[in-house]
């Protein structure tokens, strides 16, 4: 049996369509809150796969972080997600951000596992309907 990871690292280099700026914050050019939040969510979801069946998914439920430095436009920010405890479908990660000088942010995420076709069909019920 393949042994499951729990931990998964993902670096992005921060862009000018990443900042605060564009998102219409007064902010500089340095990375928004909701683009770290992303590279977190992101970094969670590659490890989450680790422990998918066939047939399954994971959506994000939830979502806490801290957003504690800046990082300029240039500059790689890596989130790294740790399996902090499984629940029959609730997989709870902590998520740490550090960039080229240190610490920029902290978090943890709730992904639950879902069935693939069953969220769609239920997406394309909602859309029908609307």
């Amino acid at each position: 049996m393949e042994e499951k990871r729990t931990e998964y690292s993902l670096t992005w280099t921060v862009t000018d369509e990443m900042t605060a700026k564009r998102i219409g914050s007064a902010g500089s050019k340095i990375l928004s809150t909701p683009n770290m939040v992303a590279l977190m969510e992101d970094a969670a979801l590659e490890l989450a796969k680790d422990y998918l069946e066939e047939g399954q998914t994971t959506v994000g439920a939830e979502i806490h972080c801290r957003h504690l430095a800046p990082t300029p436009v240039g500059m790689k920010v890596t989130a790294t997600a740790r399996l902090r405890s499984m629940e029959r479908r609730k997989l709870w990660f902590d998520i740490e951000v550090n960039d080229e000088k240190g610490k920029c942010g902290e978090g943890s995420h709730l992904r639950i596992i879902v069935n693939s076709k069953a969220i769609s069909e239920k997406a394309a019920n909602k859309a029908e309907n609307s």
